[in-house]
């Protein structure tokens, strides 16, 4: 896996992680121990580049749930984000994913993220989400 950090300026800077390769139990962990860098780093809005990705297992599910609590806990109000996954409206506003292939967006959907991850197909319409 080959992972690439870049920035975009939309409303509020937000840096996009760029992810190639599988996202499986071999690399699960350089993934999430590099956005932990950039969260500890200060980055408060994320965009996690999906499209060179083939295969997400489990572990990158987990890694991305990682990723979400971590933004989350920073942050956002605990009982705002209960009460908008209850009423199935919440997304969050500091985690957002970009194009994931076919088998990877069915990935994401059997496993609930997609309900409350944001998920873009282009670039800017994804910066401009944040």
């Amino acid at each position: 896996m080959e992972l690439a950090v870049t920035t975009e300026q939309g409303r509020v800077p937000v840096t996009v992680l760029h992810v190639k390769g599988n996202l499986d139990s071999t690399t699960f962990l350089t993934f999430q121990n590099e956005a932990e860098k950039l969260i500890s780093g200060g980055t408060q809005d994320l965009l996690v580049d999906l499209n060179e990705v083939p295969y997400m297992s489990s572990a990158g599910l987990r890694a991305l749930n990682h990723i979400y609590n971590l933004l989350r806990a920073k942050n956002e109000d605990q009982a705002t984000v209960t009460k908008g996954l209850v009423n199935g409206t919440y997304k969050s506003p500091h985690l957002k994913l970009l194009a994931p292939r076919p088998r990877v967006k069915d990935t994401l959907k059997m496993s609930g993220l997609d309900m409350f991850l944001d998920i873009r197909s282009d670039l800017k319409d994804a910066v401009a989400a944040f």
